[in-house]
C-alpha cells in the first residue's frame, strides 16, 4: 500500500488535484487517506472527485479546541506524511512535532515567508522568485528546505500573473518531492 498521505488545503485545491492526479496515475507511490480543509473550500470537491475522504474542520472560536480536533483527526488517520497544500493556518507546535509535515510556499524561502509572498517579492523589486517545499516547524515558513525551483519575474508583471506561473512550478515541485518520497520513504 505504501506511504499514507494526509492533505491539508484551504483554497481551490489545484495543488491537491495535481497530487491526486499523480497518485492515480502511479507517478506517486502512496495513498491519500483524506483531504482536510478548515474552510468549505473547492479543495473538498476536488477530494470528492477523486473519491478521497474529505473532512471539513472549521476554525473554532477557541483556537485550542480546533488544534485538539485537527490533532485527533490526524492521529486517527495515522498518516506517514501530512502535506499542507494551500492550507492557510499555522499548525500547533505539538502537531508539527508529532506528525511529519511538509508545506509548499510561493517564494524561495527564507525570502518572503507568510501569506503575501508574491506581493512581497514584487514590492521588494525582486527579479526572481519561485516555489519551495519545506518541512513545517512551529515557526512561520521557517522549517528546513527540501526542494526549490526558481522562476524569473517579468518586468511589469502583476501579482496575479506571477502567482499563476508560480502555481505551475509549485504543482510540479510537490509532485516530484512526493514521487521521490513514495520511492524512498525519505524527504
Amino acid at each position: 500500500m505504501g506511504k499514507r498521505i494526509l492533505l491539508l488545503a484551504s483554497g481551490t485545491g489545484s495543488l491537491a488535484a495535481a497530487i491526486l492526479d499523480a497518485l492515480e496515475s502511479g507517478e506517486i507511490s502512496a495513498t491519500c487517506v483524506a483531504l482536510l480543509s478548515d474552510k468549505d473550500s473547492p479543495a473538498l470537491r476536488v477530494a470528492e472527485r477523486f473519491n478521497i475522504p474529505s473532512i471539513y474542520l472549521p476554525m473554532r472560536q477557541l483556537r485550542a479546541e480546533w488544534d485538539r480536533e485537527i490533532f485527533e483527526t490526524a492521529n486517527r488517520l495515522a498518516p506517514d506524511l501530512v502535506v499542507s497544500v494551500g492550507f492557510m493556518r499555522l499548525l500547533a507546535a505539538d502537531f508539527v512535532s508529532t506528525f511529519n509535515v511538509i508545506n509548499t510556499h510561493p517564494s524561495l524561502l527564507p525570502l518572503f515567508p507568510g501569506a503575501h509572498a508574491v506581493r512581497d517579492a514584487l514590492a521588494a523589486g525582486s527579479t526572481v522568485t519561485g516555489s519551495t517545499v519545506h518541512r513545517v516547524d512551529a515557526g512561520l515558513d521557517t522549517g528546513p528546505i527540501i526542494s526549490q525551483r526558481q522562476i524569473d519575474i517579468h518586468p511589469g508583471e502583476d501579482g496575479e500573473s506571477l502567482h499563476e506561473r508560480i502555481k505551475i512550478v509549485e504543482r510540479e515541485l510537490i509532485v516530484e518531492v512526493l514521487a521521490a518520497y513514495g520511492e524512498t520513504g525519505t524527504l
